[in-house]
């Protein structure tokens, strides 16, 4: 852990905002700011205080960026970004090869070490072994798709591993390593400081945040001010409720009702406001100061939703939360029921205002595998013969460690990305339409497109005014007249999705 870029004087600045609230001559400046700590200043007593009283948004003007490296995606998954008050920019196993040794290594006795260690390497030498047997497949259908291309095979023939290499990954395992540029304002790190002993890891969770701390109090120390000891994960309302409970195992018993109650969908609709469609006309006339006899309830959702009449949507820039009519978006709402692999999953939790009730992995985990498992690999049954066959050898190391007493956070390194996440994911409309468009893009990953086109047309089942302008950007850019149509460039998938309607979608790769 590194921090490389921060406010010149973060702690400072924070007792600067609070003064300037209450300055009857101008902005207060970080060089007026008294910062004696032996004996504590006026103004270091100011950021105590406000501290204390919970008025935290001056603290949120500094931020701090942080380069981190050596961290399992388990990690990230569970706690970097599992909240939304951050960005990160980290390397995607979509499109970089993941090296042997490139995996966490807890603290193990020598016999679960060598379990442990196994285990990897089998889905290590798998990850390879599978990216060799998906490329026939892959570059079939890529070839499909671009016929002209394959008189260049060596030119394409990376662009195909990576197709590849993008399926592959789904047996590696959540130990694998991940480096990053993760940026955070000063409060959002005290949070962090506060409540880093909680479930899923909090061994690898202690350590990192406790490096950010020290980066933090290096570079401005008046922050011990404020800084509060970590609770106890004893303390946390999860841990509580398992302790009374250690003899109680219903994983199976929750596993199957809730794939039930999926009815074989990725993603089902359980709930949404009832006037969904109603209340974003009302606040349309609202906004326009209009009756309903001028503008009626159909006409009003077109005006705001409507390519064609708003042009805001054939912008790349996002300006949906500044314009005073697609505010109104906010009101109509959706909630979800998800079951996505590991992997798609952290892709679905960047979309950080669209949020979730993400579950404590173990008490998601059986002796069975349970995994999911990618289209392409179903293109081909000795492939997925294969594929079968490293899940069935994964949980043998799983199980050899739950036998020998590991801990439940180092066994879960072990779990591939192929895992499921089950959860519930609620959304406004506004920010869920911005994720469909990215996602509806035939360049995004395929679990996670397939996810979001149920979710567009579930919607659009209950509410078609508002549905049928979930759409792919490509799409969504046509019918504004924005051009060039697909804004990915030489990215272009190959698919001239924006003459499609939604019921003929379909991909592989």
């Amino acid at each position: 852990v590194k921090l490389v870029k921060a406010f010149s004087a973060p702690f400072k600045n924070a007792v600067a905002t609070a003064k300037t609230c209450y300055s009857s001559k101008g902005i207060i400046t970080d060089e007026q700011i008294n910062a004696t700590v032996e004996p504590l200043s006026r103004d270091m007593e100011i950021a105590k205080s406000i501290y204390e009283a919970g008025h935290h948004t001056t603290f949120q003007h500094a931020h701090f960026q942080f380069r981190i490296e050596n961290v399992s995606r388990q990690f990230v998954w569970s706690f970097l970004h599992s909240h939304p008050f951050y960005n990160s920019e980290q390397v995607s196993q979509r499109y970089v090869e993941v090296k042997n040794k490139n995996y966490i290594v807890p603290p193990l006795n020598r016999e679960a070490r060598e379990v442990y260690q196994q285990t990897i390497t089998q889905q290590m030498d798998a990850y390879r072994k599978l990216i060799d047997l998906l490329i026939p497949v892959t570059a079939d259908e890529y070839y499909r798709i671009f016929p002209v291309r394959r008189k260049y095979f060596d030119k394409y023939s990376k662009e195909i591993k990576r197709k590849a290499q993008e399926i592959a990954r789904y047996v590696l395992p959540v130990a694998t390593f991940t480096y990053l540029y993760h940026t955070i304002s000063g409060i959002t790190l005290l949070r962090y400081h506060r409540l880093v002993n909680q479930f899923d890891v909090p061994a690898e969770q202690k350590l990192v945040v406790q490096n950010m701390v020290d980066e933090l109090l290096r570079f401005d120390p008046l922050y011990k001010l404020i800084l509060e000891e970590s609770l106890p994960i004893e303390e946390t309302l999860e841990y509580q409720f398992f302790s009374k409970r250690q003899d109680v195992k219903s994983s199976k018993g929750f596993i199957k009702e809730f794939d039930t109650k999926l009815e074989d969908k990725i993603s089902k609709l359980i709930d949404y406001k009832v006037n969904n469609e109603k209340t974003l006309a009302d606040s349309v006339r609202e906004v326009l100061g209009l009756p309903v006899n001028e503008i009626n309830d159909s006409e009003a959702i077109d005006l705001v939703l409507n390519p064609k009449k708003n042009h805001l949507f054939g912008e790349s820039l996002v300006l949906s939360t500044h314009s005073k009519l697609m505010r109104t978006l906010f009101h109509p709402s959706y909630t979800f029921r998800k079951k996505l692999s590991h992997t798609a999953d952290s892709q679905d939790q960047r979309h950080r205002m669209t949020p979730a009730s993400r579950p404590i992995l173990n008490s998601h985990l059986t002796d069975s595998p349970d995994y999911i498992t990618p289209e392409l690999i179903k293109c081909d049954d000795r492939i997925q013969r294969f594929y079968d066959e490293v899940m069935v050898k994964t949980w043998e190391g799983i199980n050899k460690l739950k036998s020998l007493d590991v801990p439940d956070e180092f066994i879960l390194y072990l779990l591939p990305n192929a895992f499921p996440i089950r959860f519930t994911e609620s959304s406004d409309f506004l920010n869920l339409h911005h994720k469909h468009v990215m996602r509806l893009c035939y360049n995004s990953q395929e679990e996670i497109w397939r996810v979001s086109l149920e979710e567009a047309k579930q919607i659009k089942e209950i509410n078609p005014n508002i549905g049928k302008y979930l759409l792919p950007p490509c799409t969504i850019r046509s019918i504004a007249n924005s051009t060039p149509i697909c804004p990915e460039g030489e990215r272009f998938c190959g698919v001239k999705v924006w003459k499609l309607d939604t019921k003929e979608y379909n991909r592989t790769i």
